[in-house]
């Protein structure tokens, strides 16, 4: 099994709200913590693939992100798609499909920056 790191940034400004969705509060609360992890998670499990790989997420929220533990199945060394790749795809894929993730986090940057 692979563990990967990944973080999750907030918007520092709301920005225009689209129309039909309600505002996002900027401030998380401890009692909001364990929410959001779990709303974050859900919008990951709900988005993976099986061939993701995906065994388990770990999410911690704090003031200015969520902090993720993606765990994935360990494939063949022989195989050149790199783990932090797939753990990108699949945060990547949940953030595009989830108007709460856009609208409270930044976009997931790509392995390396």
């Amino acid at each position: 099994m692979d563990v990967i790191y990944a973080a999750l940034h907030r918007r520092q400004s709301a920005g225009p709200i689209p129309a039909g969705e309600a505002a996002e509060v900027t401030e998380v609360t401890e009692v909001d913590k364990a929410g959001e992890a779990a709303e974050v998670r859900a919008v990951l499990w709900a988005h993976a693939r099986p061939d993701d790989g995906l065994q388990h997420i770990t999410v911690r929220s704090e003031a200015d992100r969520v902090d993720l533990l993606v765990y994935l199945a360990s494939r063949d060394p022989a195989v050149a798609e790199d783990t932090l790749s797939r753990a990108h795809v699949l945060i990547a894929r949940g953030h595009q499909a989830s108007p709460l993730m856009r609208r409270r986090y930044q976009p997931p940057a790509p392995p390396g920056r």
